[in-house]
């Protein structure tokens, strides 16, 4: 079986600005077999691979669908990614739009969208990740723009006030092209550059608030390179992360990290025995162990679902089909049930992609797919603290991309920022509904708290208390922590 690296399937010769154009366009082409594709599996195509799937049918759960936004070029195309912030909207950002080269957006849980800031080319240009700092704050990366065009790193207030922290720039062994960052525990920023490094294959760096940034590893191939999504701290202080190529055999690698630099490979993709490629980010389970996803692999070349441990034991969890979804892209979210959620691109009964859930042993059902009237190519799945999952679609010929919901019957919860720490630390709690609350405890700790909004609790660590569920009573009832707060000694 040939596996995919991501630089054979990139686009060569086009910048970034034709690729984000052409992306409407691809996505509504049709392979031999009449299954639409968005532009990431245009690169499948470029490379000769089709995916073939069989027939069968999968049953799906009770849940409520619906299309919050539909973008439509003058509110930004081509969205990226989506995250919750503190006043209880969605943020995210699009590719495109604006001043032609991307924005940030708000919008509320009922669809009404407010252009948070256009990015201008000059100075950075097509935005690719975006999470909510410990400050409040937004933080993002944009994979052009700069004084090189090598992307940059940016701080973004929720009225709107833009800092530009750090612009790359490959020459003198430079990275190039950031994709996501995490926030560690340090409070440090933490992430990787597709290109760059004195081997040209990318770079994993640590940045401080303020933007000093320091490269702490420079890809060589052997351990990987064009590592993808973010790093994901570990409850070891760790990161973890993948890369799309490179490797013992070429097809990428699960490789773990220290804050100082040295780098271990848990890993390696594309060997006869496993031969799952093209890892997207990882996702820290409630287990301890990091769940992960690939673009292709498996006996169908249709993706592949994984679990690794701290420790490197790799496990696969599901091998895709076709009907069940393809081409999987978008990362995994572990709900407040236990179970993963994510997308596929492509496949489902009308080829145009599915969402899915499966248990932590990798039993998979499929919740929904979409039919090209519902939107195309979903991808970028997060549980928002109502309970209810939110998603993101392409852009497509009849519209520039959209935002979905998807209820699945679980209900709300309250998330920590951070969800580590001291007693006597500022911890921010989102939900919904906080209004009225009476108590906040860490493990069965009583807090001090503050109610700031009905989607913001700020609270401190109170002294004595232990590693467990921090929850929230208010007058509709207890609310839970989707994960434990872990504290520190």
């Amino acid at each position: 079986m040939n596996y995919l690296t991501k630089s054979d399937t990139r686009l060569h010769g086009q910048d970034r600005q034709e690729k984000t154009t052409s992306r409407k366009s691809n996505l509504k082409a049709a392979n031999p077999r009449g299954r639409k594709t968005s532009q990431r599996n245009w690169w499948m195509r470029v490379s000769g691979i089709f995916l073939l799937w069989a027939t069968t049918a999968i049953a799906s759960h009770a849940q409520t669908f619906n299309t919050v936004v539909t973008f439509d070029g003058s509110n930004g195309y081509d969205p990226v990614t989506i995250v919750q912030g503190e006043d209880g909207n969605l943020w995210g950002a699009t590719d495109n739009g604006g001043s032609s080269c991307g924005t940030v957006f708000n919008t509320t849980l009922a669809g009404v969208l407010t252009t948070s800031f256009a990015f201008h080319c000059a100075t950075a240009s097509n935005p690719y990740a975006l999470i909510l700092g410990t400050d409040g704050n937004f933080y993002g990366t944009t994979l052009d723009g700069g004084a090189t065009n090598a992307g940059t790193i940016f701080r973004l207030t929720p009225g709107g006030s833009f800092t530009l922290l750090y612009a790359f720039d490959e020459s003198g062994g430079g990275g190039g092209e950031p994709e996501g960052i995490t926030e560690g525990t340090d409070g440090h920023f933490y992430g990787v550059t597709q290109k760059g490094g004195s081997f040209h294959q990318g770079t994993v760096f640590r940045m401080t608030p303020v933007g000093v940034l320091t490269t702490i590893y420079e890809f060589d191939t052997t351990h990987g390179s064009e590592p993808s999504g973010r790093p994901v701290e570990g409850f070891d202080g760790n990161f973890y992360g993948t890369t799309y190529a490179g490797g013992a055999y070429g097809g990428g690698t699960v490789y773990k990290i220290n804050p100082s630099g040295t780098l271990a490979v848990l890993h390696s993709f594309g060997e006869s025995s496993s031969g799952y490629g093209l890892a997207n980010s990882l996702t820290l389970g409630l287990d301890g162990n990091f769940y992960g996803e690939t673009l292709s692999g498996g006996p169908d070349n249709d993706g592949t679902t994984f679990k690794i441990t701290p420790g490197g034991t790799f496990t696969n969890l599901h091998n895709f089909i076709g009907t069940d979804g393809s081409f999987l892209a978008g990362g995994l979210v572990q709900g407040t049930d236990g179970n993963l959620y994510g997308t596929a691109e492509l496949g489902g009964a009308n080829g145009d992609g599915t969402v899915f859930e499966m248990s932590t042993t990798g039993a998979v059902t499929t919740l929904y797919t979409f039919d090209g009237t519902d939107g195309e190519g979903p991808f970028h799945l997060i549980q928002d603290t109502s309970g209810t999952f939110y998603g993101l679609t392409n852009s497509t010929t009849s519209n520039y991309g959209t935002i979905f919901s998807l209820a699945t019957g679980l209900g709300p919860f309250v998330k920590t920022l951070p969800t580590v720490g001291m007693a006597g630390e500022t911890v921010t709690i989102l939900g919904t509904t906080l209004t009225g609350t009476t108590s906040v405890t860490f493990n069965g700790i009583s807090a001090t708290f503050t109610v700031v909004s009905p989607s913001l609790i700020k609270t401190t660590v109170p002294t004595g208390a232990t590693t467990g569920p921090v929850q929230v009573t208010t007058p509709s009832g207890t609310l839970t922590s989707n994960v434990a707060f872990r504290v520190r000694p």
